[in-house]
């Protein structure tokens, strides 16, 4: 399988991540490709009519995408303990944290948006606002109602976007979410020392 990747998208990490976890990563032939709104990138959109990656390729010519559907079909692949829980509520609390965490990346690339990637006289500070308000809002959310019952195990799909988000968060430099959120900073703090983290960090910049 070829997966088509960018090194500072973390949707394209939780997918690299799972594979880790799932033992499938040595399955994967992984291609860096630099894709922006404003940056076309012809075999990506070959692929994907949105022009995003990730994008996974099938053996027999099938494209897969998004982050959501690829790791789906991973973790259909693998014997291991499945990373989207088979029970109905721990299947749906698994996904509502991964939607959680892509609600924060969306924010997040907002917020860049209005912030460092446009061109200065088109930014819309109250978008910038708007945007940082429901960062913040999910960080006290999860630090209240979630990071509490967080052990780390077994560390699910929504675990894994959820920390593949907030490390994105952390590289980008964006509204920080360790400070007075103590049992959420620690648990980001140990997801950072796990192999499948540490073999796929953040590098390089958006080109617009």
């Amino acid at each position: 399988m070829k997966l088509l990747y960018q090194t500072h998208s973390p949707y394209a990490r939780k997918v690299l991540v799972m594979a880790r976890e799932a033992g499938l990563a040595d399955r994967l032939t992984v291609v860096h490709h630099e894709t922006s709104p404003t940056w076309r990138n012809d075999e990506v959109f070959r692929l994907n009519p949105l022009g995003k990656v990730p994008v996974l390729l099938l053996a027999d010519g099938t494209a897969l995408f998004d982050s959501n559907v690829i790791c789906e079909y991973l973790d259909g692949l693998h014997d291991r303990q499945p990373l989207i829980p088979r029970e109905t509520k721990a299947r749906l609390l698994a996904l509502r944290l991964q939607a959680l965490a892509q609600g924060l990346c969306d924010a997040g690339i907002a917020v860049r948006h209005e912030t460092v990637r446009r061109p200065e006289a088109l930014r819309y500070p109250a978008m910038r606002d708007g945007q940082i308000e429901k960062l913040v809002a999910t960080y006290d959310f999860l630090e209240r109602e979630w990071a509490h019952t967080a052990t780390g195990e077994p560390f699910d799909l929504g675990q894994i976007a959820l920390a593949t988000a907030l490390d994105w968060l952390a590289f980008r430099d964006l509204p920080d979410f360790e400070p007075g959120r103590p049992r959420l900073s620690s648990w980001y703090r140990r997801c950072l020392e796990r192999i499948s983290m540490l073999a796929t960090t953040f590098a390089g910049q958006t080109v617009d």
